[in-house]
């Protein structure tokens, strides 16, 4: 494994798209019956301009869920975490003080979350994952859909 250990998550639950695709459906409807029909949508419908405004809303948090993704890196540097397009990290060997996979069950959903038990946890889907120490005494735990693999990638460029 010289060439080091490379995994990209996304979110691509079929559930999910499909909850987000029904969500879609109502600003598109309203704007056509209410704008291009001309037939106010609802009791008590709203102006057009919040309309539009709740369309472009609901359509970009869709493309930033479509575009997210969680790219963990292991080489002789160290481990590359990049939660994209929120932030990377980079974390050479001489800082880390153990690193083990772990179960670190649901936590409350997927994303960026806060465990008491393992500080901050970077997931996508799924429940297992590396869970870091450093020598500074934080922690956090990198989502994988390859806790195997990426053990072993660890293990051989750490020497763990």
């Amino acid at each position: 494994m010289d060439k080091g250990f490379k995994e990209v998550q996304r979110y691509r639950q079929w559930w999910m798209w499909l909850l987000l695709s029904g969500i879609a459906v109502l600003p598109v409807y309203s704007i056509i019956q209410q704008i291009i029909l001309g037939v106010p949508f609802g009791n008590n419908p709203a102006p057009d301009g919040v309309l539009i405004i709740f369309a472009i809303f609901i359509f970009a948090l869709i493309f930033l869920l479509f575009t997210i993704r969680l790219t963990t890196e292991v080489d002789w540097d160290g481990i590359c975490i990049h939660y994209n397009p929120f932030f990377k990290r980079q974390i050479q060997w001489h800082k880390v003080a153990k690193a083990e996979i772990v179960d670190y069950g649901f936590i409350g959903g997927w994303g960026i979350r806060y465990s008491s038990t393992y500080g901050w946890v970077y997931n996508i889907s799924g429940r297992k994952g590396l869970a870091i120490e450093l020598m500074d005494g934080s922690k956090f735990v990198i989502g994988s859909q390859q806790p195997q693999l990426l053990k072993k990638a660890v293990t051989e460029f750490n020497g763990e």
